[in-house]
C-alpha cells in the first residue's frame, strides 16, 4: 500500500517550498525576531491570496476545500522555514474551533475572513502555567460579554478574535468567541524563548463574544480542537526536525577537523543517526493522523497525540543535536540554528506538554481496549 499524500498535494509541496525559499528566508525570520513586528504581514497576506489559509475549509465558506491532508503539507513546509506568521494559532486552533463548534452562520460569517487574512485568531485557554485542564474554564461569560484573564495567549498581541474557554452564569464550560477589537481588552507581551512568534496576557473585562457550540460542552469540544491542531502542529514540527537534521549533515559534511570532514567520525554519524530515526517515527505517527483528521476516524484522539508526543521529542533532539554538530559556531546569534531551537520550545508546550499528551495516549488506548 503507499501511504504517502497524492500526487496533487505533493505538487502543493514542491509549490510552497519553492515560495517559502524567496519569501520565508532566515532574513525574514530575522526581521521579526529582531524588530518590532509581531509576523509577517507580507507573507501571510501571500499565503492568503494562494489559497493556503482556507486549505482546509470548505468552498462554502470561503475555503480552498483542499481538506485537512493539504494543510498538513502546507504545514510541514512552513515550520520548515520557522516561517514567522500566526499560522498556528489563527489557522490550526481558531479557525479549527469554528469549523467545529460554530454554528452554520457563524462559518459563513467568520471563516471568509481567516482564508483571506483579514482575521487573525487564537485559542485562549491558558490561564498561567500549565496543560489543558476544566480549571481554565473560570473567565465569567454572562449577557454577551465575557471577564477573566488568559495568559500566555500565542500571537495575543495582534489577535482580532479569540476563542476562549469559559463558565456561563450556572458554571457550565463553554467555548466562547471574544472580539478583542472592541474595548475592556488589555493586552500584555510576555517574554518567551521564541520572539518571533510572540505571546500575550489578555485581560478581559466585558468583553462582546458569542457562545460557540453548546453550553457545558466546552471541555469536550477544547478537546477534539487540541486533538485536530495536534496533528497539523506535529506537521509543522516534523517540517523544522527535518530541516534541522539537513542542516547539520550539510556542516557535517563541509567542516573538516584533522584532514577530514567530521560526518566521518562516529560520534557525529550516530548522533544524526538517531535524529534520522526519530524523524521518522515522527513521520510515521503524523501521517497516522492525517488519516484520522482528514477522514474524522474515531481514532484521533490516539493518532493526534501518538503524532504530539514522537513529533516533539524528535524536533527537540533535531534542534539540540543541529546545535551540537555546529560546535561552537551553533551557540552563534549569527547561526540559524537558534531559530529552531527556539520554535521547537515553542511548540512543543503551545498546546500542552508532552507529558499530558502522553497520558492522552495512555487513556485512548485503555478506552480502546475496554470498548
Amino acid at each position: 500500500m503507499n501511504f504517502d499524500f497524492s500526487d496533487d498535494l505533493n505538487q502543493l509541496r514542491d509549490q510552497a517550498r519553492r515560495f517559502l525559499a524567496e519569501n520565508a528566508t532566515s532574513k525574514h525570520v530575522r526581521s521579526v525576531l529582531e524588530g518590532e513586528k509581531p509576523y509577517d504581514g507580507a507573507l501571510w497576506l501571500k499565503m492568503a491570496e494562494m489559497g493556503w489559509l482556507g486549505a482546509a475549509m470548505p468552498e462554502e465558506f470561503g475555503g480552498a476545500g483542499i481538506g485537512h491532508e493539504g494543510l498538513c503539507v502546507l504545514a510541514e513546509e512552513l515550520g520548515r522555514v520557522v516561517a514567522p506568521v500566526p499560522f498556528t494559532s489563527s489557522i490550526c486552533l481558531a479557525a479549527e474551533a469554528i469549523m467545529v463548534a460554530g454554528s452554520t452562520a457563524q462559518k459563513r460569517s467568520l471563516l471568509p475572513g481567516f482564508a483571506a487574512g483579514m482575521h487573525i485568531g487564537t485559542l485562549a485557554w491558558a490561564e498561567g502555567m500549565g496543560n489543558p485542564r476544566e480549571a481554565a474554564f473560570s473567565a465569567r461569560f454572562a449577557n454577551g460579554k465575557i471577564s477573566g484573564e488568559k495568559w500566555p495567549v500565542l500571537d495575543g498581541g495582534s489577535a482580532d478574535l479569540a476563542v476562549v474557554t469559559a463558565q456561563d452564569e450556572s458554571g457550565r464550560p463553554l467555548l466562547v468567541l471574544a472580539d478583542l477589537r472592541a474595548g475592556g481588552v488589555t493586552r500584555t507581551i510576555l517574554e518567551t524563548v521564541d520572539p518571533s512568534r510572540p505571546q500575550a496576557k489578555l485581560v478581559l473585562d466585558n468583553v462582546p463574544a458569542e457562545v460557540l457550540g453548546a453550553p457545558g460542552d466546552g471541555w469536550a469540544l477544547l478537546q477534539t480542537v487540541l486533538d485536530r491542531a495536534a496533528v497539523l502542529v506535529a506537521f509543522e514540527q516534523i517540517g523544522g526536525a527535518a530541516r534541522c537534521l539537513e542542516m547539520a549533515t550539510e556542516y557535517a559534511q563541509e567542516r573538516y577537523a584533522f584532514g577530514r570532514p567530521i560526518g566521518g567520525y562516529q560520534a557525529i554519524k550516530h548522533k544524526l543517526a538517531d535524529v534520522y530515526i526519530a524523524n521518522e517515527l515522527a513521520r510515521s505517527n503524523a501521517y497516522y493522523g492525517a488519516w484520522a483528521l482528514q477522514t474524522d476516524a474515531a481514532e484521533l484522539t490516539l493518532a493526534a497525540a501518538s503524532a504530539r508526543v514522537s513529533a516533539t521529542e524528535a524536533y527537540h533532539l533535531a534542534s539540540k543535536e543541529n546545535i551540537q554538530t555546529h560546535g561552537g559556531m551553533g551557540f552563534t546569534w549569527a547561526a540559524d540554528c537558534h531559530l529552531y531551537y527556539r520554535r521547537s520550545k515553542l511548540l512543543g508546550l503551545a498546546i500542552g506538554s508532552a507529558s499530558h499528551w502522553k497520558n492522552r495516549v495512555v487513556a485512548a488506548l485503555e478506552t480502546s481496549n475496554a470498548a
